[in-house]
């Protein structure tokens, strides 16, 4: 698991942020900062397995839609760019049930297949004129006052004029988001009926919202949310969820297990050793809560007892890959690449489709220091970048890998791409320029630096 990057986010996307169609009632502290992104082969193998039969009964293109897991301990969920599902790492900490999650997925996936973010685009453009025209008004009506003499009579009445358009604006925006909300429920219960699921993750999800927003409710105003009131959420649904067949269904326990498995790997990575030791108590010996406790120690400065548990892990389920990856993690980042090459190429042999891990091993391959081994970090990590192309650190070290072997161009062009990939688009465009030089002219990989720095600047 790699730690949380700060994201990025322009235009649109970042817009759909400020006006979230996210599964909470209350807005995550993701979208009010930089979101983190967290890349981990495990969980979004997990997050994916999922998401996959909801997308295919709604119509999605799953291989065009991304899950991307978000650094933030919040239990939300939320859509942006059309295409992009947004998963806090607190949605799978807090759910004690795979059900729970696809019933996020189910209705995230309602507001992609209803063209939700489209729409609100639309409304927020017609909101816009709107706005204007309302200010425009209430402008005339505080000239025209000012003229009869009644501003000097009662100052706030004029203002009144000019705020209230604005504010019905802002409510019949709302009013909208409530609607959309609602038909993504909606949208959420097919799916989960078309593919033989429960809707009870779904509604305790809810029934979570209405506990936790019990106290927020005493004077609020219904009109004045984003999202349906929780009590009235679950109202309009437990009915029609409790019709279906499939209510009572469980989760398999293949499917707990890597759950559990995925939950302790946060808890793990994402907490401190005491709040771990309230989480997982000394007598929890399950396969979940060792997991975290090697993950804490390797984090936390105990190399060699991290070792020792990840060793047992191994021996519990030697077939896992995702303990062997973790084995190569922890003897990696304490400094023991060329240890750490062995247990990362285990975990390739047992999960070859998996980029991120390829990706680790050519980070190891690269950091031995040995030249024999660049040629062997430039195959995987070669890998890792055309399967997922979004794998930003991959390109740093297929930089590191080229440079060592000798090849300064490619390695221009591997370090041009991942600027770009971050943003950073005239340092993007400097090396690109450097990897032209360097590169015969026709060649994919000229095109490549050629296509960097032909890219329009971003204004």
């Amino acid at each position: 698991m790699m730690e949380p990057k700060p994201g990025r986010f322009r235009g649109w996307a970042a817009l759909a942020l400020a006006v979230t169609l996210a599964v909470s009632p209350v807005a995550s502290q993701a979208q009010q900062r930089n979101l983190t992104i967290i890349r981990d082969a495990e969980i979004e193998q997990l997050l994916r397995d999922y998401a996959n039969p909801i997308f295919k009964a709604s119509g999605i293109n799953e291989g065009a839609t991304k899950i991307v897991l978000i650094g933030s301990r919040d239990f939300n969920a939320f859509v942006a760019s059309g295409r992009k599902v947004f998963v806090n790492a607190g949605v799978i900490m807090d759910s004690t049930t795979p059900n729970q999650v696809i019933g996020v997925l189910a209705h995230e996936s309602g507001h992609i297949a209803g063209g939700h973010l489209f729409r609100l685009r639309e409304q927020l453009e017609r909101a816009q004129i709107l706005a204007v025209a309302g200010m425009l008004l209430g402008a005339g009506a505080v000239a025209a006052g000012s003229r009869s003499g009644l501003v000097g009579m009662s100052g706030g009445a004029p203002m009144g004029a000019v705020l209230a358009p604005m504010e019905m604006v802002r409510r019949s925006l709302l009013a909208y988001q409530r609607s959309e909300e609602q038909a993504a429920d909606k949208a959420a219960l097919r799916y989960l009926y078309d593919t033989g699921q429960s809707a009870r993750g779904m509604l305790e999800v809810f029934q979570r919202f209405a506990d936790e927003s019990l106290f927020r409710r005493v004077g609020s105003d219904p009109y004045l949310q984003s999202h349906p009131m929780a009590p009235e959420r679950i109202n309009a649904l437990k009915d029609e969820a409790e019709k279906s067949p499939f209510f009572n269904k469980q989760d398999s326990p293949q499917l707990k297990a890597r759950h559990e498995l995925a939950r302790g790997k946060l808890f793990g990575f994402m907490t401190r050793p005491e709040e771990l030791a309230r989480r997982y108590g000394p007598g929890d010996t399950s396969l979940a809560a060792r997991y975290a406790r090697a993950i804490s120690a390797y984090r936390f400065g105990q190399p060699a007892q991290a070792q020792a548990q990840i060793d047992a892990l191994i021996a519990a389920q030697p077939n896992n890959p995702y303990f062997w990856e973790l084995k190569g993690q922890a003897l990696l980042e304490s400094g023991r690449a060329r240890d750490a090459v062995a247990p990362l190429r285990k975990a390739v042999a047992l999960a070859p489709n998996q980029p991120l891990i390829r990706g680790m091993l050519g980070h190891a391959l690269v950091s031995t220091g040995d030249p024999k081994d660049a040629e062997a970090a430039i195959k995987e990590l070669t890998t890792t970048t055309q399967r997922d192309p979004d794998a930003t650190d991959a390109f740093q070290y297929l930089a590191r890998a080229y440079s060592a072997a000798g090849n300064d161009a490619m390695a221009a062009l591997a370090a041009a791409q991942g600027y770009a990939l971050t943003g950073q688009q005239e340092e993007a465009k400097r090396l690109a320029r450097r990897a032209r030089q360097g590169l015969k002219e026709g060649t994919p990989a000229w095109q490549k630096a050629d296509e960097i720095v032909n890219q329009p600047s971003q204004s």
